[in-house]
């Protein structure tokens, strides 16, 4: 077995280079030279106050040098992949905090043994530069029953100590207080992770394996062994496995979350047997339902390969979840956070919070990698807005016959009946170069139509019925056809209406529909499209708005010719648009379906009007 595949210049330099990207991207931060730090670009303003120190391995982008900036961290030291950093980095981020005029250091350590080594030796040696220095240790896992002496990891949870500490110095308040109120929130702070596959330190094998079709409960953020492994389930299986495990009393390392609302809880049990959008719409109504359970913050952690649509997923199972329990969830941050490089799955972090906790949580910070998050309430909030309510379709509408009706009504049976037999001859031109259903979507639309007459009566006004035919094609033909067509005759309709229904007119119309195709579509003539047909034959018509009386046949019989002469030049094009552009020239030897249905199209509506 090889090394992953990474997109980095070398395993030995990729951490220096990432840091290089993460300063020279953002103007709040630099680094310190001849270290791993990443510092304030304006130190200045730490005068007086407590500066914030945090750190570890890299790896778990964009901690944690994202979150650097005014009102979060004031620096951050960075080891090598999954490693902890040295202590004379430690020491010499401590040192400049110092130096800038920093009143003290805050170190804000992950429980991890390296971590601890290396951050209280720095510490001490600190102390011993004169420094005033204290440290919390961040030890939020939640995934282990009866946890050993080294006891619960630190995981995602620091972000929360690192955001709430951040706004506590930005505030002016002292180290000791800073210690006091953080040490409190971390007591109500429990994490848990799942995974669906391993991670790899570049150049180097996976972390571990895990067979097609299972997931990891409970590993750590490099990629350490979890609690158990089971086949993958759903996410709403996942995240309510998750929660429960984070929340179960029988567990020494559990969070204890108080419930709320019995009446939620009962009417939240029978929503996994409606559809997804039958529950959003429960959801919706239920969430005014009073919630009496504790309050919460919930981070949402990528931990690294997760698309944003299973994120997405995710969330949305998880505030669900909390709240079918009564829980209130204040605040959902969901995103990549602290990753383990490139593993597919997700974290779960919950933060019991009072008003206290949210003022911080709240609090802007200049750092990049924290999210722009509402102040609102999750909870509680009515997120549904109804849609305006829909005018009725052309086709339901109750319209008047008029003396247009009889043969406009003639000239519809007969292109219905024409495409019905067209049928197969179009799908089998199609199939030399899209997908073969060229047919079936005509004859999707001839159905319709002809359903359509049997129970209506043909308006007397030609643009009301164009509007009806469009609305028909729209939501029978389906397709790229059907949104051509239904664009044709609504752009047409306005321009036939009853005291404007000559010759000139139904030519400015095709002519309008013709330019919205082209307009929205994105083709032209001479691109192997319906266009090929219909341009031409539009060029013609427009001889009409200038045809002496008695004239109009002549015109409409040639534009038909043109029609169908340019149906047939299709064999000859390479295709620019539509499907066949990515078929390869020389096995596109045949006419292209659309125009040679645009063809008969015309030819049927010359037919019929001679008749």
């Amino acid at each position: 077995m090889e090394p992953k595949k990474k997109l980095i210049n070398s395993a030995d330099g990729c951490v220096d280079e990432a840091l290089v990207g993460l300063a020279r991207a953002s103007g709040g931060l630099s680094l310190l030279k001849g270290h791993r730090v990443v510092l304030r670009s304006d130190l200045d303003d730490l005068r007086g106050k407590v500066a914030l120190l945090s750190g570890g391995g890299s790896g778990h982008e964009p901690a944690h040098g994202g979150y650097v900036g005014a009102g979060l961290l004031s620096a951050a030291v960075a080891g090598g992949v999954f490693a902890s950093p040295p202590p004379a980095s430690i020491l010499a981020a401590i040192l400049s905090l110092h130096n800038a005029g920093a009143s003290g250091v805050l170190l804000i350590v992950k429980n991890y043994t390296g971590d601890r080594l290396n951050f209280g030796l720095a510490a001490e040696q600190a102390r011993n530069h004169g420094v005033s220095v204290d440290m919390v240790i961040v030890a939020d896992d939640c995934a282990f029953n009866q946890p050993s002496k080294a006891g619960r990891r630190g995981l995602c949870g620091t972000i929360f100590i690192h955001k709430l500490a951040g706004a506590l110095a930005e505030e002016g308040c002292s180290l000791e207080q800073i210690v006091s109120k953080v040490t409190e929130v971390l007591k109500g702070i429990g994490t848990l992770g799942v995974s669906l596959s391993p991670c790899s330190v570049p150049g180097c094998l996976p972390s571990f394996e895990l067979p097609p079709g299972e997931m990891e409960l409970g590993l750590g953020i490099h990629g350490e062994p979890g609690i158990k492994r089971s086949q993958v389930a759903s996410a709403d299986e996942i995240v309510k496995t998750m929660i429960d495990h984070i929340t179960n009393p029988d567990s020494q390392s559990h969070l204890s979350v108080n419930s709320g609302s019995s009446k939620y809880k009962v009417s939240c049990l029978h929503l996994k047997h409606l559809s997804s959008l039958t529950q959003i719409s429960c959801i919706q109504t239920l969430s005014f339902f009073s919630l009496t359970g504790d309050s919460v913050v919930v981070c949402v952690n990528n931990l690294g390969a997760l698309s944003c649509l299973e994120m997405a997923v995710v969330t949305r199972a998880t505030i669900i979840c909390l709240e079918s329990r009564g829980v209130v969830v204040a605040r959902v941050m969901s995103g990549s956070f602290m990753t383990s490089l490139e593993m597919a799955g997700v974290s779960l972090t919950l933060m019991k919070a009072n008003q206290e906790t949210l003022r911080l949580f709240d609090a802007k910070t200049a750092a990049p990698a924290w999210p722009n998050l509402s102040s609102v309430s999750v909870s509680g909030r009515s997120y549904m807005i109804e849609p305006q309510a829909m005018s009725t379709r052309p086709q339901d509408g109750t319209y008047s016959e008029g003396p247009l009706s009889p043969v406009m009504r003639k000239v519809l049976e007969r292109v219905c009946s024409t495409l019905l037999g067209k049928q197969e001859e179009l799908n089998s031109l199609d199939r030399a170069a899209g997908d073969g259903d060229c047919g079936n979507t005509h004859a999707q639309a001839a159905k319709a139509i002809q359903e359509w007459l049997r129970d209506h009566v043909v308006p007397g006004c030609p643009g009301q019925l164009l509007s009806v035919l469009a609305g028909l094609v729209q939501e029978k033909m389906g397709g790229s056809s059907g949104a051509l067509y239904s664009l044709f005759l609504t752009a047409a309709a306005g321009h036939v209406t009853v005291g404007r229904s000559n010759a000139a007119a139904w030519a400015n119309a095709m002519h309008a529909g013709t330019q919205a195709m082209k307009r929205y579509g994105g083709a032209d003539a001479g691109d192997r499209t319906m266009l090929d047909a219909l341009c031409p034959a539009v060029d013609e018509l427009m001889k009409l708005t200038k045809a002496p009386p008695g004239g109009e046949m002549a015109v409409l019989q040639n534009a038909v010719e043109k029609a169908s002469s340019g149906a047939e030049s299709t064999r000859g094009l390479t295709a620019r648009a539509g499907r066949a552009s990515y078929i390869a020239a020389e096995r596109v030897t045949l006419p292209d379906p659309g125009a040679v249905a645009v063809a008969a199209i015309l030819k049927v509506v010359l037919e019929s009007l001679k008749g």
